[in-house]
């Protein structure tokens, strides 16, 4: 037997998330990229090899594909999303968070809201990086023109999913605020 519970964040209770992120983005900053993601991979493996909530393991693999999207040579995220990216999993990395993990099945209810929050954020980078991934895996059995490359073939599809990600998170900033709209960097 399993319980649903919903419930409503108030602009109010969605401070608290804002706080936490600058706090954990502020001790970040002097950190290396390379550790933040270090540190968020760390994280990622506890909740994979861990005892944790159903509603927690259910969305982690997103922190994951934010990793994948830093990691991924060929992806080569633009500078400002790339420091969007990185104070996202800023959260993750950092070991003092809202709910400390130690506590019973409530110890990761406040990443698994931080990971909605940050996905609904990073909604136009996660869906083009994923919309990448797919052209990497056609790419190998593609019908293609022998006189373009894989290279020259992945270089536009980045390009062309670069600039779709740009256009749908400016049409988002374009448009009024709503009551679900929450600015975490």
């Amino acid at each position: 037997m399993s319980l649903r519970i919903t419930f409503d964040l108030e602009e109010k209770d969605l401070a608290y998330f804002r706080t936490a992120m600058k706090r954990a983005q502020a001790s970040a900053k002097s950190a290396a990229p390379e550790d933040v993601i270090g540190r968020a991979e760390a994280m990622i493996e506890v909740v994979q090899g861990g005892n944790v909530p159903n509603f927690v393991s259910q969305r982690i693999g997103r922190v994951a594909s934010l990793v994948d999207m830093l990691r991924d040579s060929e992806w080569k995220l633009p500078a400002q999303e790339r420091r969007n990216v990185l104070s996202a999993l800023s959260y993750f990395a950092n070991p003092e968070d809202i709910i400390h993990d130690s506590v019973p099945v409530l110890g990761y209810l406040d990443d698994a809201i931080m990971i909605e929050l940050i996905v609904r954020e990073l909604k136009p980078e996660i869906d083009a990086f994923e919309d990448f991934r797919r052209y990497q895996r056609e790419e190998a059995s593609r019908n293609r023109d022998p006189n373009v490359t894989r290279d020259q073939w992945l270089t536009q599809k980045r390009r062309e999913l670069h600039g779709r990600m740009r256009r749908r998170r400016q049409a988002r900033v374009s448009k009024a605020p709503s009551r679900t709209r929450i600015r975490l960097f």
